[in-house]
């Protein structure tokens, strides 16, 4: 096959809407399963551990742990197999392969989350604001919904 043949082949197998996802978030991959002459949904739930290869050949590695043993699957990014990638939440890491959870057991396989940002429009003077997770963020949104309820008594 010419590379041009190889191209074409390529840009028809690649899917347009994939999710986006990166290494050490938490993922649920949709896959499609075949029984018999019935197809299912099956879903793999687990981290995302490292991701390869390029273009059509790109795969992504998914780890997660059943009764106390680790399990890995490995999934071609653009397979029709694949019905959907859910990112249940994001983690902090700062290596592009995480094969160091393999050694890891119990608590200690826990990633760090990522703080999520949202906007959110208040009513009053319609500015953006940002939403973010802890326990601060929670005491002075708090504080802000009480002052508001003793602004309009």
């Amino acid at each position: 096959m010419s590379q041009e043949q190889i191209r074409l082949v390529e840009a028809r197998a690649k899917k347009e809407n994939v999710s986006q996802f990166e290494i050490g978030d938490r993922v649920n991959v949709h896959c499609k399963i075949l029984e018999g002459d019935k197809e299912r949904i099956q879903v793999f739930n687990g981290d995302v551990i490292a991701r390869g290869g390029s273009g059509v050949s790109e795969t992504f590695t998914v780890r997660r742990i059943v009764a106390g043993q680790g399990v890995e699957r490995k999934f071609p990014l653009h397979s029709p197999r694949i019905a959907k990638i859910e990112v249940l939440r994001s983690s902090v890491v700062r290596r592009a392969k995480l094969y160091y959870l393999r050694d890891r057991v119990g608590k200690a396989t826990r990633l760090e989350q990522r703080r999520v940002e949202r906007n959110v429009e208040t009513e009053e003077n319609k500015k953006v604001k940002t939403m973010k997770r802890g326990k601060k963020a929670a005491a002075a949104r708090r504080a802000a919904a009480a002052a508001k309820k003793a602004s309009e008594e």
